[in-house]
C-alpha cells in the first residue's frame, strides 16, 4: 500500500449506518465459521487461523449484529485485497492502528468486519485477551454490555463517539485481562493526544503540528503509554523522524532500539525511506 493510498482510506468512510445494539444471537458463531471459510479461501496459504472476536463472539452478550474477525497471516504485504474485494469487503488501510489491514463488508447495512494482523503481532493477544475475559467474567460482559446500550442511544448516528466513549472500560478490562504487550498506534482518543501534548512540552515543543504528512504515533505497554514519536510522511515518499521519547522510568536502550526498528518498519511498509533518522 502507497502513501497516497493509506492517506485516503484513513478519511472516514460516506457510508455512516446508524448503531444498534440487539440481544445475542445464537447464530452468530455459525456465521463467523460460514464467513471465515470464505476468507481462508481468499486469503490463501498467507492466513494461518481467522478468530472471531468482539461482542458477537461472546455467548450471552447483546452487541452491534456485526461479526469482528481477525484473520492472522504469515505476511501483512501479501494481503490479497482483491480477493476480499471481490467477496464485498471494502478496504480501509489500518485506521489509526498501525500493522493492521482492516475491511469492512456492508455498506448500508454493516455485517462484518476483518482486522488482519501478522502473526506474533501483539493486537493479537490484547484482543483474543479482551474477549475471553468478558467470556470468563459474566458480571464485567454485563457492564460492558449496559455501557453500549447506553453509548448506542447517546451516539445512535456518531460511531466515532460511540467508538471512543467505550475506550476507558476496554482498558480497564484489557488491563484486568493481564495484558502487557507492546503496541503502536497513531494518537486519535483524548487520553492518547493528552500524552502527545505531554510528551512535547516536556520537550518545549509546545504546537502539535497536525496535517496529513504528520504521524503522532504513541507507544504503550498494556494500556500505559510509555513513548511517542512524530513522523513526517511526505507526498515524495521521504520520511523524517521529527521527535521520539519514551519515559524516564520506562527507557531502556533495548526498548528505544525497538521503537525505533518498528517505526522504520511501519515507514517501509508506506512505500517510504527515512531522512534524518535519531542515532539508534
Amino acid at each position: 500500500m502507497n502513501l497516497q493510498t493509506m492517506k485516503s482510506n484513513f478519511q472516514a468512510p460516506s457510508s455512516k449506518p446508524s448503531i444498534e445494539v440487539v440481544p445475542y444471537n445464537e447464530r452468530w458463531p455459525e456465521l463467523f465459521e460460514q464467513e471465515a471459510a470464505l476468507i481462508r479461501q481468499a486469503l490463501g496459504e498467507n492466513c494461518l487461523i481467522i478468530h472471531h472476536i468482539g461482542s458477537t463472539s461472546v455467548p450471552g452478550l447483546a452487541a452491534k449484529p456485526v461479526i469482528d474477525m481477525i484473520p492472522v497471516v504469515k505476511n501483512i504485504l501479501k494481503v490479497n485485497s482483491k480477493a476480499l474485494e471481490k467477496l464485498g469487503y471494502t478496504a480501509r488501510g489500518e485506521l489509526g492502528m498501525l500493522f493492521r489491514r482492516f475491511f469492512y463488508k456492508g455498506e448500508e447495512v454493516r455485517t462484518h468486519h476483518l482486522h488482519i494482523w501478522e502473526e506474533v503481532n501483539p493486537e493479537i493477544d490484547k484482543h483474543l485477551r479482551f474477549r475471553d475475559y468478558l467470556r470468563q467474567n459474566p458480571s464485567e460482559a454485563r457492564r460492558y454490555e449496559s455501557l453500549k446500550m447506553e453509548l448506542a442511544f447517546k451516539y445512535k448516528e456518531d460511531r466515532n463517539s460511540y467508538t471512543m466513549s467505550k475506550s476507558d472500560l476496554i482498558n480497564e478490562m484489557v488491563k484486568k485481562a493481564g495484558f502487557d504487550g507492546l503496541v503502536m498506534v497513531q494518537a486519535l482518543t483524548p487520553r492518547e493526544w493528552a500524552a502527545v501534548k505531554n510528551f512535547r512540552q516536556m520537550s518545549n515543543l509546545d504546537e502539535i503540528e497536525e496535517g496529513n504528512c504528520n504521524y503522532h504515533i504513541v507507544l504503550m505497554k498494556g494500556i500505559d503509554i510509555i513513548g511517542y514519536a512524530h513522523i513526517k510522511l511526505e507526498d515524495n515518499l521521504q520520511a523524517s523522524l521529527e521527535m521520539l521519547t519514551i519515559k524516564n522510568e520506562c527507557f531502556t536502550t533495548e526498548l528505544k532500539h525497538s521503537f525505533l526498528t518498528q517505526l522504520e518498519k511501519w515507514v517501509t511498509h508506506q512505500g517510504a525511506v527515512y531522512l534524518n533518522l535519531l542515532e539508534k
